[in-house]
């Protein structure tokens, strides 16, 4: 073991193990030493978790420039969208996803540092970070709580993260259901179909729209939405025209306080509590890497 002090390691070997053989072996620089993977994920860990600057994560997980170039490079090739996918498709070939998914956001602010960096946000207004692609305004917009960020989530029954995506702090919840629904994606071992449908969806009265609602019923998917009382005095005041009301499970919606918690969970690092990093695929790669403790820690339990 090369990280003896237990506060500044995360991953069990039974999880890393899990993990190890999808992360490069080098930094991708010929002729440079080579650094201990390990210790690199452990540093990337740290920093986040502490919301440290990159320049004072502690020595014993190597040089601080190693460890942010590695952590760029990787979410620049969407590594850890990779490794997630496989611990979701081992959790799914275990039966440990509960395929009752909840959907929400969250706003974090975003420190001065993060914000000084030239954003071109014309046209961005419908971008939102994708696996290794960083968007033009890099998920920063201004909303009541000045510039900030907003995290967008699928986890499934238990809480667990199946797909996360950014967006800046102003825009909308109801926009970004299709995006989500279009990345939940977990594979099959032994190959076939990806599954990209749940049972059911939960989510609050900010995405109960006719079109959210008619994408569900479309894919054969349970809507557990709450309709808002606008939407039913719009319903009724056109009478027979308004339809019947939409099917609402009073009882189910009660598991939707999972991705409340998961959030809670998330934003226990300070790192992603408060946004530091100028780039959103930086960020959202911290948010993936803490997905992957969360299902390493699954896995290796009931292994």
């Amino acid at each position: 073991m090369l990280l003896v002090v237990s506060r500044f390691q995360m991953l069990s070997d039974e999880q890393w193990a899990l993990i190890e053989d999808l992360l490069p072996a080098r930094t991708g620089r010929p002729g440079r030493p080579f650094s201990d993977a390990r210790a690199m994920v452990e540093g990337i860990i740290y920093r986040y978790r502490c919301g440290l600057a990159w320049r004072d994560v502690p020595g014993v997980f190597g040089p601080w420039q190693t460890i942010w170039t590695w952590h760029r490079r990787l979410a620049r090739e969407g590594i850890w969208d990779v490794v997630l996918q496989r611990l979701q498709a081992f959790a799914d070939a275990a039966g440990l996803i509960d395929w009752s998914v909840s959907v929400d956001s969250s706003i974090v602010r975003a420190h001065q540092h993060a914000t000084n960096i030239t954003r071109h946000t014309q046209g961005a207004g419908s971008n939102y970070t994708k696996p290794g692609i960083e968007p033009p305004d890099h998920a920063i917009g201004r909303s009541r709580g000045g510039w900030t960020t907003k995290i967008h989530r699928v986890v499934d029954g238990n809480g667990r993260g199946l797909v996360t995506l950014l967006t800046p702090g102003q825009a909308g919840d109801s926009p970004m259901f299709e995006p989500l629904m279009a990345h939940l994606q977990v594979p099959r071992q032994g190959g076939g179909r990806a599954r990209t449908r749940p049972d059911r969806v939960r989510g609050d009265k900010a995405y109960s729209s006719r079109a959210i609602r008619t994408h569900l019923r479309r894919r054969g998917i349970q809507a557990v939405i709450p309709e808002p009382a606008d939407q039913a005095r719009h319903r009724k005041r056109r009478g027979s025209r308004g339809g019947r009301p939409p099917a609402f499970n009073e009882v189910d919606y009660r598991g939707r306080n999972v991705i409340e918690r998961s959030f809670n969970e998330l934003k226990q690092w300070r790192g992603i509590a408060t946004r530091y990093d100028k780039l959103a695929t930086l960020y959202r790669t911290a948010i993936l890497i803490h997905d992957t403790i969360t299902w390493t820690k699954t896995l290796s339990d009931t292994a």
